[in-house]
């Protein structure tokens, strides 16, 4: 067992982590306007001054799991306006799509206990361009491109700073930190390095007084005093290191104009200090927030490196085996993702496997939200609001979230989504099994679950619907564990089921709006996918019955009979349950084919395709005959059972049977589970094989969904000729937009008519798989549509799953394709083998869009890059 391996044994190994985000501000959680302004009442511009609620933010920064206390880095290169204590992005009304960072760092190694963790910010050397970054994205229109930091010439003749940030621990609570400034200039640059620390504020709002001390005895040492911190020291190895304090304090005067308070040394104290030499830290040296001031000026093309220790007691040498300890555990690392890695032979798929395992690692979070607290105010600070108007999420009072959780990306989403998470556990349960089971239960547990079943969806709106693939997630990294473990987490399994009944009963109950397994639920995580918006109250008894719905439940029955299968070879009594969920499928099959009298059903046969369908208030219906991947996610629901574990059943067996003789009407609809296909397999499949092949033959094709990096989200042929629909006496045009949205829907901030989306990519691959599995040889496809090669399913399925390899891996020209044709990003030797893994890719070129870290879901492809488990 590797060194790493042991450590993940130990829970303490964890209790310091990279749990602070990369931002705070425009957070619903800091909300507390009476109009629901989030981006307004907490912004970059006053973030420096205000005093956070529930959470902090910082530059590679680190906390303890209950984070009440925080360290991070800021920097300064004597020509900003500010301190760079937090990274800088447009909030969503100020982008052109949306809310968008406005940096480049990348992160490049983590542990899952964080021993080792290392990433690099490439901070200009020139001022940084606030101003016109805001000023000409606001200029721009949704039809136009993002204006990008590297647009505004700013890293021209690599006038920036490489500053790598590193840390290690030497024990639990004994953390190593070092930063390498690297000056990739012409000429010699100043710069400012400021280790920061401080106190989250927990005493201001009315429920405790106890406030810890930072202060200091002698030069390059600050005190750390708590009650609950076991952290007491803070070294510096840099001599010219100056200490300087304030507190985590509110600056009123500034932004209230509250009268000045004497003896006060706001939050905001120490960049004034820096940038005004104002009077604003505290001469007394001590507060809730400190930082150390290291001035340096770096020679062209030269580095230099500035090392700090944190730990829990005075040390008389605190340095002496600092290089050794990092040593150690680098080499740890390397040791631990060699055994991850073994049979990953190529050299560049290492690389970006491992960053993927980074980013995810890094994009932890302290995630704390008590909305019965944030709806009602504090007893110091009442909150305005008015509940005339709209205020979010009122009906989850009982919710109360302060735990570590994954996050899509910790700029552009700081808040967990329900359906990423899922995604984001695949990969976890490769590198850190127990943490993935961890954050799948965390979501189940009745302070997170909503007393009627529904599992939350993300802050801006827990109400809202995610597609239900938490019980796909909880199966397959409990396959994944087992046998990375050798045994089966039974407890696990049984524990997540069990809540999985109320929400999957929680969406048989509210989402099948007339009782007919037809199932809707709105945008279901697809932003702008149909040609209106699909969470809008139709009039005079409409109603959109949706495709993806139907068929995300139908994989969700599946799911569940599966997991209380593999319960039923222990615990005799899931035999029960597998069958309920196993009649349920059937029904919803039957659903999709026949909406009820009259009506038309799902499935499209002139068109080969599922398709959402508008009910009328007259009863009849139309189809919305728009191609998109909401037709394509009915193969998601599809399972092989073999033979073998029916004759371990057989009350279930005995049930199935009596189906097959007795219900002919739904057997027929699906494809049959009493045929056995290659190696005593059954096949549990809304798509016949006449239908699988006639979608595949639409997902296939060039003109359409395959792209040379995946399948994109909505079909090319809308490129030239859009799909066009009136609703409400509005005529509503859907065009194939392959990059950015061109539309405010949903934010306007993510795009799914055209672009490549991992999550569901993923899904394609694992369900041609399991589709091949039962098949064999036996079913061939051309693949492309119309090049007259035919391959099997598992052909198709590893040729989809290198396109999507191909975006972040070289090309034979030594270009990555998310880079987006930039040559410095590409050949520059300080950029190239860097990787960021986007929130989503351009449906024909594979660039980079959306969030630019949204390493979660798109994490995924470090399970793509590892030969896959068959299950």
């Amino acid at each position: 067992m590797t060194a790493e391996k042991e450590r993940l044994q130990d829970t303490k190994w964890k209790n310091w982590g990279p749990y602070v985000s990369n931002r705070q501000w425009g957070n619903v959680r800091e909300d507390y306007s009476p109009n629901g302004n989030a981006w307004n009442f907490t912004n970059h511009n006053n973030a420096e001054s205000y005093t956070y609620r529930w959470g902090e933010e910082g530059i590679a920064g680190i906390s303890d799991v209950k984070q009440l206390f925080c360290f991070a880095f800021s920097f300064w290169n004597k020509k900003d306006k500010m301190v760079k204590e937090r990274f800088f992005g447009l909030s969503n009304p100020q982008g052109n799509h949306g809310e968008d960072i406005k940096e480049i760092f990348y992160y490049l190694d983590n542990t899952p206990t964080h021993s080792y963790m290392k990433m690099v910010y490439k901070y200009p050397i020139n001022a940084f361009p606030y101003d016109e970054l805001v000023a000409e994205n606001g200029k721009r229109s949704k039809k136009e491109p993002e204006y990008e930091i590297f647009d505004t010439g700013i890293f021209d003749n690599d006038e920036y700073f490489d500053i790598f940030i590193e840390y290690c621990k030497a024990d639990h609570n004994d953390i190593l930190a070092r930063v390498t400034v690297c000056n990739r200039s012409q000429h010699a640059a100043p710069i400012l390095v400021a280790p920061t620390l401080w106190f989250r504020n927990n005493w201001k709002w009315g429920y405790n007084t106890y406030k810890g001390e930072l202060n200091t005895s002698h030069d390059g040492s600050i005190n750390i005093g708590h009650d609950s911190i076991s952290i007491r020291k803070l070294y510096s190895r840099n001599s010219n290191a100056q200490s300087v304090f304030c507190d985590n304090e509110t600056n009123t005067p500034k932004l209230y104009g509250a009268p000045p308070s004497e003896n006060t040394y706001f939050k905001d104290g120490i960049n004034d200090f820096i940038i005004h030499q104002g009077n604003t830290v505290n001469p007394e040296k001590r507060g809730s927030k400190a930082a150390f001031l290291i001035d340096e000026s770096i020679d062209a093309g030269e580095s230099k490196v500035f090392e700090f220790r944190l730990c829990p007691d005075e040390a008389d040498k605190p340095f002496e085996n600092f290089d050794s300890i990092f040593e150690t555990r680098q080499a740890e690392a390397e040791e631990f993702y060699k055994g991850i890695q073994n049979d990953t032979v190529n050299e560049d798929e290492r690389n970006v496997q491992r960053q993927a395992f980074a980013g995810l690692l890094w994009n932890k979070q302290f995630y704390h939200y008590n909305i019965g607290k944030w709806l009602k105010g504090d007893p110091n600070f009442e909150a305005p609001r008015n509940f005339n108007e709209y205020v979010r999420n009122t009906e989850w009072n009982h919710l109360h979230n302060k735990d570590i959780i994954s996050m899509p990306d910790k700029w552009e989403y700081p808040w967990y989504a329900t359906w990423d998470l899922a995604f984001h556990c695949v990969p976890f349960s490769i590198i850190d099994a127990e943490f993935a089971k961890g954050q799948l239960l965390l979501l189940t547990k009745e302070w997170y679950m909503h007393p009627n079943g529904q599992l939350p969806a993300y802050e801006w709106n827990m109400s809202d619907v995610n597609p239900p693939v938490h019980a796909w997630s909880c199966f397959r990294v409990f396959k994944i564990d087992e046998k990375n473990n050798g045994k089966p987490d039974l407890l696990f399994l049984e524990k997540v089921f069990q809540k999985l009944l109320l929400n999957f009963t929680w969406w048989v109950n509210r989402k099948d709006k007339n009782g007919k397994n037809i199932f809707g639920g709105g945008f279901l995580g697809l932003d702008n996918i149909g040609a209106f918006d699909r969470n809008m109250e139709l009039k005079d008894g409409q109603h959109l019955e949706q495709a993806d719905g139907t068929s995300w439940m139908a994989m969700y029955a599946l799911n569940m009979m599966r997991i209380a299968m593999e319960l039923a070879q222990y615990y005799q009594v899931y035999e029960d349950m597998a069958i309920k969920f196993f009649e349920h499928y059937l029904y919803i099959a039957e659903a999709m084919e026949n909406l009820g009298e009259s009506t038309k059903g799902l499935w499209n046969e002139e068109d080969g395709f599922f398709y959402d369908v508008l009910q009328l208030g007259n009863g009849e219906s139309v189809s919305l005959r728009l191609r998109s991947i909401v037709g394509l996610i009915p193969m998601f629901a599809v399972e092989i059972v073999d033979h073998h574990l029916l004759e371990k059943m057989p009350n279930f067996k005995t049930r199935m049977e009596w189906i097959l003789k007795n219900k002919p009407e739904l057997t027929k609809l699906v494809s049959h589970w009493d045929e056995e296909g290659h190696g005593r397999k059954h096949l549990m499949s809304i798509l016949r094989k006449n239908r699988l092949t006639k979608v595949l033959t639409r997902m296939l094709d060039e003109n359409e969904f395959l792209s040379s990096y995946g399948i994109r989200a909505m079909s090319k042929v809308y490129e030239e000729n859009p799909f066009v629909f009136s609703v409400h006496g509005s005529e509503n045009m859907v065009y194939y937009t392959p990059a950015e949205s061109d539309s405010r829907m949903f934010g306007g901030n993510s795009n799914w008519r055209g672009p490549i989306w991992f999550p569901i990519n993923f899904l394609i691959v694992e369900s041609l798989q399991r589709f091949h599995f039962y098949y064999g040889n036996s079913l061939k496809v051309e693949f492309p549509t119309g090049s007259g090669d035919k391959r099997n399913l598992d052909e198709v399925a590893q040729n989809i799953s290198k396109r999507l390899c191909s975006i972040f891996l070289k090309d034979e020209y030594g270009q990555r394709a998310f880079n987006g044709g930039n040559p410095k990003f590409n050949y520059d030797e300080h950029f190239r083998d860097y990787i960021t893994f986007f929130e989503y890719f351009h449906g024909d070129n594979g660039r980079g869009v959306g969030a630019s870290h949204q390493t979660g879901w798109t994490a995924t492809v470090a399970k793509l890059i590892k030969p896959r488990l068959t299950f």
